[in-house]
């Protein structure tokens, strides 16, 4: 897939931007102008329509981008059948119409410049040209095939909303809106990418989030000077404090309640248009571990919960690289009979515990990547069967122990347990430096790489907020929602 870093400073091609050319009273010279900045694109349709008194009107669209009944029934008909309003000839009389009839269905403008009517064309619009006029009248009535509501795909819920974001923005915006229905719930419009011209929201609730945290992510946006947008992910490398960190700042979201918590929170969240992943920022390294329905089951269930996913997130991090540290070099800290027992089913294995658990690892993720690109109905199965059939002829050939079999299989299975997947890859990618250490220093290797771990993590401030927050720095009042959820009560 193209992308930004496809060229070389030296290859780059210039996005040098054209000269402002201005639209004139000549409609032939006018049309003229726009085909040839539409030149060889064949889905752009240019229309001459003859009114009553001979008036000659251009009509310029992108096939398939707009609704042709709208245009069809509430602007030609009217238009060829009794013409332009009495007493009115200018292109005046055509606005007019438009903001006292079709004020309903259509969004009108007028521009002077070529490029501004190319851009409005291209996102949808009808452009509207007249014979001594020197503006271009742009209807909005943009309509084209997007992909339905549906229940979101990477963050299943057992209770709560089924409605997940789409590819269409003012869809996603809309689903927000019904949500937080008050006017302090803002909504700035940024266009990034010279050559995509995306639209980028950026939306918050005036009042609640810092007006230094708004500041800040508006000149992030606004200082991105690339050629395209295509996701979202172009414009959180954008945003975010380092791209260095493991560890993801900014919290990717499908569904709309997630995105409403955040914002009555006092965060802001970023929708982009394309994409129906939006982003939300500041984010905490607790947010990576809380599921959206945390909030919508019992406070007993979601505590209990919470504490299972921090101790097998914990395990899936440290668990292989305890077990090589332990049989490798600390044998003396495990119950006898124990190391015995692994001692004897790893007298066929040729090779050390720290490179057999490299292998399966490494086999573990390959299966697992594998699982996600491959399609739907056979994925899983090629993930899960590769798995057994592939450990089981490892162990059964004497190349690998049936003990790290079962630690690398715990730790994966452990891994899914993190409620969102993006903030499992962490743990994934320091899960080989820490099994490089243990292999080396034993447990004095496992905790050098937590104290560097846990040294960033304090370190990181993901737009001026402690990644590591209520923790560190301490804050007693918000102490509780990170171990526990506290029961709602009622005040009177």
């Amino acid at each position: 897939m193209p992308s930004n870093e496809s060229f070389t400073s030296n290859e780059r091609p210039s996005l040098q931007e054209d000269p402002v050319r201005r639209v004139g009273p000549d409609l032939g010279e006018n049309e003229q102008t726009l085909q040839a900045i539409f030149e060889l694109c064949s889905d752009v349709v240019f229309r001459s329509v003859a009114l009553q008194d001979n008036a000659k009107l251009l009509l310029v669209y992108v096939d398939g981008m707009i609704d042709k009944d709208v245009v069809q029934s509430s602007i030609l008909r009217p238009l060829i059948y009794d013409g332009l309003p009495q007493g009115l000839r200018t292109l005046d009389s055509l606005a007019q119409m438009c903001d006292l009839q079709l004020v309903a269905a259509l969004r009108t403008s007028r521009v002077t410049a070529f490029e501004e009517a190319a851009d409005a064309i291209l996102q949808g619009s009808v452009a509207f040209l007249a014979e001594d006029e020197d503006s271009i009248l742009l209807a909005d009535v943009s309509q084209y095939e997007t992909r339905a509501i549906e229940e979101p795909s990477t963050e299943a819920t057992l209770r709560g909303t089924r409605e997940s974001f789409t590819e269409q923005l003012r869809t996603n915006t809309t689903m927000l809106r019904r949500i937080i229905t008050t006017p302090k719930l803002k909504m700035e419009t940024f266009q990034v990418g010279k050559l995509t011209k995306t639209e980028v929201v950026l939306s918050y609730i005036d009042g609640i989030a810092a007006p230094g945290l708004i500041d800040q992510v508006r000149s992030r946006i606004s200082a991105i000077d690339i050629p395209s947008v295509l996701e979202s992910g172009y414009i959180e490398e954008y945003v975010e404090d380092t791209n260095y960190s493991p560890f993801p700042q900014m919290q990717s979201t499908e569904r709309a309640d997630v995105v409403s918590a955040g914002l009555l929170e006092g965060r802001i969240a970023i929708f982009i248009s394309g994409t129906p992943i939006v982003l939300v920022a500041p984010m905490t390294f607790w947010d990576g571990l809380q599921a959206p329905d945390d909030y919508y089951e019992r406070f007993l269930y979601v505590t209990m919960n919470r504490w299972i996913r921090y101790i097998f997130s914990l395990f899936s991090l440290l668990f292989p690289s305890i077990y090589i540290a332990l049989t490798t070099y600390h044998p003396e800290m495990m119950p006898p009979k124990l190391m015995l027992s692994i001692t004897g089913l790893r007298e066929q294995s040729p090779l050390p515990t720290v490179i057999e658990v490299f292998l399966m690892e490494f086999m573990f993720e390959g299966l697992r990547e594998a699982g996600i690109r491959l399609p739907m109905q056979i994925g899983p199965l090629v993930s899960i069967v590769g798995a057994l059939v592939i450990g089981q002829a490892a162990v059964a050939a004497g190349i690998i122990s049936a003990p790290i079999v079962i630690v690398v299989s715990a730790a994966g299975i452990s891994s899914f347990v993190i409620p969102r997947y993006r903030f499992g890859y962490p743990f994934r990618m320091l899960r080989f430096p820490l099994l490089l250490l243990s292999g080396l220093f034993g447990l004095f290797g496992v905790a050098l790489g937590l104290i560097v771990i846990l040294s960033h993590l304090i370190q990181l401030s993901p737009l001026g907020s402690p990644y590591l927050e209520p923790i560190a720095p301490t804050k007693k009042n918000m102490l509780q929602n990170v171990f526990l959820r506290k029961p709602r009560k009622r005040t009177s």
